[in-house]
């Protein structure tokens, strides 16, 4: 069981969401608009968000950078828009998942599933047993799940930590963008593949000068060389 927020303006989808949420034994808030999910999480610590794009008072992206000053639970938008431009901003501000409506109630369920299941993975800040990738002036320390960039912390999104660290555990080796999706999205991951090639792009940003470590391998994937 987790605790899960629902934030959009429509109390109808509200409704259907957490009935189905609650069906899969989640204990659910709800919220009308961003201003409400933000003195949610005052108040709450949730297991995960949902959080609609377009609503009244505070939108959804600027509720999620308020939420992302204090906290880094998962977040997944959602949005009537489909446009690349919103899903570059919302993963820039460290959104997990990216659903567009119309879409499927038992769906949006696989998507929680999955990302819950990657939350459970320990984090720990010790300073031994840490499996560390360096190179030149690049270093991850992949147990304590810290970058860092010729000396200077990155500050990367919770979902491309998880796209970095795959990436560096299977180094010179050629994956095929299917395993990578179904790797770090989840195996019952059923979106939009470009959102493969967003999160690409932000990575190689948020690590540059080393984003060209990671190679592009046209009609296959991608290698990271190490």
């Amino acid at each position: 069981m987790a605790k899960l927020l629902i934030c959009d303006d429509e109390a109808g989808l509200r409704a259907v969401l957490k009935r189905y949420a609650q069906f899969e034994r989640h204990e659910v808030t709800e919220a009308g608009n961003g201003m409400e999910a933000v003195e949610a999480c005052r108040e709450n610590t949730f297991d995960i968000i949902l959080m609609d794009i377009m609503m009244p008072e505070l939108d959804g992206f600027s509720a999620v950078r308020e939420i992302r000053k204090s906290s880094d639970v998962p977040i997944i938008m959602l949005s009537a828009k489909g446009e690349e431009y919103d899903k570059m901003l919302g993963f820039e501000l460290g959104v997990d998942d990216y659903v567009v409506k119309p879409f499927s109630s038992k769906e949006v369920m696989m998507r929680i599933a999955a990302i819950l299941r990657r939350a459970g993975k320990t984090k720990t800040d010790g300073s031994e047993g840490h499996i560390i990738f360096e190179k030149c002036g690049f270093l991850a320390d992949m147990t304590a799940y810290k970058v860092f960039v010729d000396g200077k912390q990155a500050e990367l999104a919770p979902k491309l930590y998880d796209l970095l660290f795959f990436l560096i555990r299977n180094k010179n080796i050629a994956v095929p963008r299917e395993k990578i999706l179904a790797e770090v999205w989840g195996y019952d991951y059923c979106g939009d593949d470009r959102t493969l090639d967003t999160h690409m792009k932000l990575l190689r940003k948020a690590i540059d000068p080393y984003g060209d470590y990671i190679k592009t391998l046209r009609g296959l994937g991608y290698r990271f060389e190490g």
